[in-house]
């Protein structure tokens, strides 16, 4: 965010030394990292809020290309009159399978020849 460099950050730590003394120092650290992490909260609370206010923007945007879009396919295909509903095709039931044909049945001898099992033990 800044940039700084090692050397950039050594002058800042000589600067702070001299002038806030190594007794003071260890406070004005933590004085310091207190205001960073407050600033820190706000600017992430502002990037929400206009992060959201982008977001509800390109919605209505994405909403009014989708109702002209739906009014467009709504004029090159107009809905059928009511009176067209009742010749609409019915669906019926399916007629079941014939009572006079059997399910097919497993026996022994329509299995595949399994391999003997080994049941000794080592």
């Amino acid at each position: 965010m800044f940039d700084l460099s090692i050397s950039e950050i050594a002058i800042i730590a000589i600067v702070a030394v001299v002038f806030i003394g190594p007794k003071e120092l260890p406070r004005a650290l933590a004085t310091a990292g207190k205001w960073m992490a407050k600033g820190r909260g706000v600017m992430a609370n502002f990037r929400t809020g206009l992060d959201a206010m982008v977001r509800e923007a390109e919605l209505q945007e994405m909403e009014k290309k989708w109702a002209s879009e739906n009014e467009r396919i709504m004029q090159e295909h107009p809905a059928l009159p009511d009176d067209s509903a009742a010749e609409e095709p019915k669906m019926e039931p399916l007629d079941g399978p014939p009572a006079d044909i059997a399910e097919p049945s497993i026996t022994a001898d329509d299995r595949p020849d399994l391999p003997p099992a080994d049941d000794s033990k080592p």
